[in-house]
């Protein structure tokens, strides 16, 4: 047992939608607390733009409290939150509100408010490898090329059909059927490096998302190393197979893509070795300077999971 549950939680909120669904939520989150018990402070964001400033506020008050930091929200949310909550070295909890919820489910994190949230009580505390990009954390995946551009195109599906799987299977498929571009790159990993083309690079740091596509680096992660895996050049109706052979948990098998595990990784442009490229990392779409850099974080995120005996 940890001694979060004597401590304060410190709660960000992504409820920048102000949708009854939302308010509802936070009640939840809220009458579950109160009836346990349990020291909080919740923290709504209602603009999304407040929301870095709002996790540093956070992060700042459960390092002086000793409290611990709590993230209401999908996986985007929980890795603006991660970016704050890192560096001090607290305890972290996730209530899981998004699509995926990759972060939360890897590590057995209820679904359901209410039981996520009786779960950060008298939480377990577990050390979660952090992978890092150009110095930004990320707990499921950061990639270059057209994985951020389906990303992309699946937010701006949601935000006309709406939030669910479904509408985000349809976004993929209308960019995987468009045509893209093939980056050179330069890679240095492992003391060797090489040249390669293809249209996305993906980093993988979530066990569970790499199973369930069926790369073998899963069992890697957790052992500071990461997983890469590298599409070869190829046409709109191929990427479309290989996102039929990923639901199928065979993605490793197949011949056009490569795949490996490493410790540190770093990615140039071959026709430019400085500016800057788009990226994503958990979600979250930016601009990072080249070159890009990929490794494990020295330190260990202390993630609140739930206790193994359910208390």
């Amino acid at each position: 047992m940890s001694d979060t549950a004597t401590s304060t939680f410190f709660i960000v909120m992504n409820a920048a939608s102000g949708s009854a669904d939302a308010r509802e939520e936070q009640e939840r989150i809220e009458a579950t607390l109160r009836e346990a018990g349990q020291p909080y402070e919740l923290l709504a964001v209602a603009d999304p733009q407040e929301l870095h400033a709002i996790a540093r506020h956070a992060a700042d008050e459960a390092q002086r409290h000793r409290g611990a930091i709590v993230v209401a929200g999908g996986d985007g949310t929980i890795n603006a939150v991660l970016q704050s909550a890192l560096p001090t070295g607290r305890p972290f909890g996730i209530i899981p509100q998004g699509t995926f919820n990759y972060s939360g489910r890897a590590h057995d994190i209820p679904l359901a408010t209410e039981a996520a949230t009786q779960a950060l009580i008298n939480a377990n505390i577990k050390r979660v490898q952090v992978g890092m990009l150009n110095g930004r954390a990320f707990l499921v995946n950061a990639s270059v090329g057209l994985y951020p551009k389906l990303l992309q195109d699946r937010e701006a599906f949601k935000q006309q059909y709406g939030r669910n799987r479904l509408v985000a299977m349809w976004a993929g498929l209308a960019t995987l059927l468009q045509d893209h571009r093939q980056l050179a790159l330069e890679i240095w990993h492992d003391d060797r490096s090489e040249l390669v083309r293809t249209p996305t690079l993906f980093v993988g740091n979530n066990a569970l998302q790499l199973e369930q596509v069926g790369l073998p680096e899963a069992s890697d992660i957790g052992r500071r190393r990461l997983a890469a895996l590298i599409v070869k050049p190829t046409g709109s109706a191929a990427l479309l197979w290989l996102a039929v052979r990923g639901m199928l948990g065979r993605l490793g098998e197949a011949e056009n893509v490569r795949d490996f595990s490493f410790k540190q990784m770093t990615v140039r442009l071959a026709s430019a070795t400085r500016g800057s490229i788009r990226v994503a990392t958990d979600g979250e779409i930016w601009q990072a300077a080249l070159p890009l850099r990929f490794e494990v974080a020295p330190e260990a995120l202390l993630l609140m999971t739930p206790a193994a005996d359910g208390g």
